[in-house]
C-alpha cells in the first residue's frame, strides 16, 4: 500500500510576498514532488517575518495537518534571515540528519552550502523542512532526500514495522 503525502510549500521572501520576485524555488519544489506523486495542498509566499513563518507552520501542521511542509529561503545569514529560528520554535522534535544531509549534498556543487542554516524537525505528525531559496540548491537537496522521506513519514505515522534492513 502507498503512503499517500500531503504537502505545503512555504516560500519566504519579502520580495517575492511583494510581487517583486518570481518565485522559481517553490515552483521547483512543486515540480519536484509531483514528480514523487506527493499531493501539493497549499502554497504560499509570506515575508522574511518570524512571527508570520511560526504561525502559518502550526496553522499547517496542526489545523490542516499536512505530512510534510517544505520552507525555501530565509536560511541564510542576512539580518532579515529567520526561517531556522521560526521553526525552532515550533517544533517538538529536530531531525538534524536531514539538515546536514541537504549541506553535504550541497557542499558538492559550492562551498557556500556551509552557510545554509536550514533545518528539520516534527511537529505532532507533520515533518518540516527548511530548505535553501536558490532553485538550484532547492534542487540538489530535495532531490537527495526524496527517497528517505516516505520512510520518515511511515514512521512518524506510527508504523510499527523494524526499521533495520536485512
Amino acid at each position: 500500500m502507498k503512503l499517500m503525502i500531503s504537502a505545503g510549500i512555504l516560500t519566504i521572501s519579502d520580495k517575492g510576498a511583494r510581487g517583486e520576485r518570481e518565485d522559481k524555488s517553490g515552483e521547483e519544489i512543486r515540480q519536484l514532488l509531483t514528480k514523487a506523486e506527493i499531493q501539493v495542498k497549499a502554497y504560499e509566499i509570506i515575508p522574511d517575518n518570524k512571527k508570520l513563518i511560526s504561525q502559518k507552520l502550526i496553522d499547517w501542521a496542526d489545523k490542516k495537518q499536512f505530512d510534510l511542509i517544505l520552507t525555501t529561503g530565509g536560511t541564510g545569514l542576512s539580518p532579515r534571515d529567520l526561517t531556522p529560528e521560526a521553526t525552532r520554535e515550533v517544533l517538538e522534535k529536530e531531525v538534524p540528519g536531514i539538515a546536514e544531509a541537504i549541506r553535504w549534498e550541497g557542499l558538492k556543487s559550492t562551498p557556500r552550502a556551509m552557510i545554509s542554516r536550514g533545518m528539520a524537525g516534527t511537529r505532532s505528525r507533520t515533518l518540516i523542512i527548511n530548505l535553501p531559496g536558490a532553485p538550484r540548491a532547492v534542487h540538489t537537496g530535495l532531490s537527495f532526500i526524496l527517497p528517505a522521506l516516505t520512510h520518515a513519514l511511515e514512521k512518524l505515522k506510527g508504523d510499527p514495522s523494524e526499521c533495520a534492513e536485512e
